[in-house]
């Protein structure tokens, strides 16, 4: 890896990951003794870099408004409460009060008696630091690289095996500390945090089984037998951010593990062969697993894990709703099944929102920068509008938005308990949103989302920027302004939306024909100078799309990348007669809403994230 450190002391947007000498000492079979011997085949052009969270200023009131939400809530808490259940577990003095919910530690614990207290003590205490050091990353506020360099400091004092003998989930802890102490390392210049990663990763191994242990599956001789929350630990989700560590300075051991940990038999292999394994596995974790065969082609080169992730993510598409969101009750499904579908009716708890999308991002923005097929920032885009821009504000008290809800009789409402893992990746998807939008090539830049925002960046010596502005998803023009130190020849990438039939693109006000394909980046070579602009068209056609092949009855309305859902007057009261005409007729009536004439009287649409508390369904019937 090559990375390029700013004058701020920030990672600048060249961070550039091939497949050079240890994919070789990979392919030779290093790190477990030559069993993960793989392949050796040509590598794809080098992945597209991500830019730095600095990079890029955003100027969406919705999404700044989570990042701002999330990090005043994470600074106001104490830092005692969120040592507690670190220190009560290592036997030490815990003064402070408890936070509750999941984040409790209560020795008593029984999931059988309910899981809102004690359930995963001190899980996101990692992604929280992780989520402070990224808001550093962008802010540069003092006080927030204190809040993390605290933290980090006394976390430090309360590592003990105790901690991870009284876990149910070691594995999974471990791995969010890792990233909360590698992000430490990276964005805020913790000059110890290295130091404790190496004491936290010698403490924790012996506490963790020697490879990927699957969900379910029991592992731990000494724990009761009759009490399955023991089994749901995630091993298998570990190997991405061992691969990070490694990337970022953390020594050779984080690869040798990364490699150890790769859940290869159950899992990557039939994946690999496009062999679907997905029914039955829980939806979160083994969606973010593949994050870590991401790595595993970036850093070692494995293109049999490169192959896996790609026909996975056909398959979790297949079963995917039309908001992008997927795993119903926290679980992926047969393929060719009913099991979408009966989810309207049989559950709320459709699509596991923070955390899925934060695994969602993380997926295809890996899958963007080694392929560059636009159909990733595609999903990407519909998952983005249609389900986490839409989570309710984390509260002071840990209540967190869960579950997206795709019933029938649909309402967004908080999880029962406090502090859940929702409330980890909330805070990491906010500040995550800017380096979703734009991706770097060698003398190029990729527009991935349409948000507005201004990237800026250095090119051979030049300083440029290049502000987008727009209401889009609610209209059809994006702009896009140039500014430059000097003329800069470069080549611009815009992506074409599937969907986006007779979609156009102007520079300078000049029709570029031929260039917008849907499903593809139009590509705009010239030697840019200040004032230079670009507009796209995207028109935003009224569109249905079932629920699956065999209930076509069941659609969702969808205008661009956004699903309009049906506000109801209660959320238990019938659905109203409507035809598909009707529904495609659907009439714009204020900024964010749509009315559909139907026969039994008029019926407002509107997107996820304006609903409100508003009951609603994002699916019809119709005739």
């Amino acid at each position: 890896m090559c990375t390029e450190i700013t004058g701020t002391g920030q990672v600048s947007r060249r961070r550039f990951i091939g497949t050079g000498s240890l994919a070789a000492a990979s392919v030779a079979g290093l790190g477990l003794g030559g069993n993960r011997m793989w392949a050796a085949e040509a590598p794809l052009a080098a992945p597209l870099a991500e830019f730095g969270y600095a990079d890029v200023a955003m100027a969406s009131e919705a999404h700044e408004a989570q990042l701002r939400n999330t990090h005043d809530v994470l600074m106001a808490l104490s830092e005692d409460s969120i040592l507690k259940p670190f220190r009560q577990m290592s036997g030490m003095a815990a003064p402070g009060e408890d936070l509750g919910g999941w984040y409790n530690y209560d020795p008593n614990y029984d999931y059988r008696k309910g899981f809102d207290e004690g359930f995963a003590p001190g899980c996101t205490f990692g992604q929280w630091v992780s989520a402070l050091a990224r808001c550093y990353a962008i802010t540069g506020e003092a006080a927030t690289r204190e809040k993390v360099l605290r933290l980090n400091r006394l976390y430090a004092k309360t590592i003990t095996a105790d901690f991870y003998i009284r876990n149910r989930f070691p594995a999974y802890t471990y791995d969010k500390l890792l990233l909360g102490l590698i992000d430490s390392h990276t964005y805020v210049k913790d000059p110890q945090a290295l130091k404790i990663l190496e004491q936290t990763t010698n403490t924790a191994l012996p506490h963790l089984p020697g490879h990927a242990i699957e969900h379910g599956l029991p592992w731990r001789t000494d724990k009761d037998p009759q009490d399955d929350s023991w089994t749901w630990d995630e091993s298998y989700t570990m190997p991405e951010n061992l691969f990070l560590a490694y990337q970022r300075g953390a020594g050779r051991r984080y690869y040798d593990l990364g490699l150890q940990y790769l859940d290869d038999q159950p899992w990557f292999d039939p994946l690999s062969r496009n062999e679907n394994v997905l029914n039955g596995r829980h939806a979160y974790s083994h969606v973010n697993s593949l994050s870590s065969a991401m790595m595993a082609y970036l850093v070692a080169g494995s293109q049999k894990h490169l192959r896996a992730v790609r026909n996975a993510f056909a398959m979790l598409e297949a079963q995917s709703y039309s908001t992008g969101g997927w795993g119903p009750d926290e679980t992926l499904r047969a393929p060719g099944s009913n099991d979408l579908y009966e989810s309207l009716t049989n559950t709320h708890h459709s699509f596991e929102t923070p955390c899925g999308s934060y695994a969602h991002f993380k997926l295809t923005r890996y899958l963007l920068r080694v392929t560059r097929d636009a159909h990733y920032g595609d999903s990407m885009e519909r998952m983005m509008y249609n389900t986490v821009l839409g989570a309710l504000p984390l509260e002071e008290n840990g209540k967190n938005f869960y579950y997206a809800d795709y019933n029938f009789n649909g309402q967004r409402v908080y999880k029962e308990a406090r502090w859940a893992c929702c409330s980890g990746t909330l805070p990491q998807v906010a500040a995550d949103y800017r380096i979703n939008i734009y991706l770097s090539g060698p003398r190029a830049v990729y527009v991935n989302l349409y948000v507005p925002s201004t990237l800026n960046w250095n090119e051979n010596g030049a300083a440029l920027s290049l502000t987008q502005e727009g209401e889009y998803p609610y209209e059809e023009r994006v702009t896009f302004k140039v500014t430059a130190s000097q003329a800069t020849e470069l080549t611009l990438h815009f992506r074409i939306p599937g969907w986006a039939e007779g979609a156009q693109v102007f520079v300078n006000g000049a029709r570029q024909a031929g260039l917008a394909v849907p499903g593809q980046f139009a590509a705009v070579r010239r030697a840019w100078k200040s004032g230079d602009r670009v507009e796209l068209e995207l028109p935003l056609k009224m569109r249905l799309e079932a629920i699956d092949p065999r209930h076509t009855d069941t659609v969702a309305l969808l205008r661009g990348p956004l699903v309009l859902m049906a506000v109801k007057e209660e959320q238990d009261g019938p659905q109203q007669r409507i035809t598909r005409e009707q529904l495609l007729g659907a009439k714009r009536v204020s900024e964010r809403a749509w009315r559909v004439t139907a026969a039994d009287g008029p019926l407002t649409m509107m997107p996820f994230a304006w609903l409100g508390s508003r009951p609603y369904s994002a699916y019809l019937k119709v005739s």
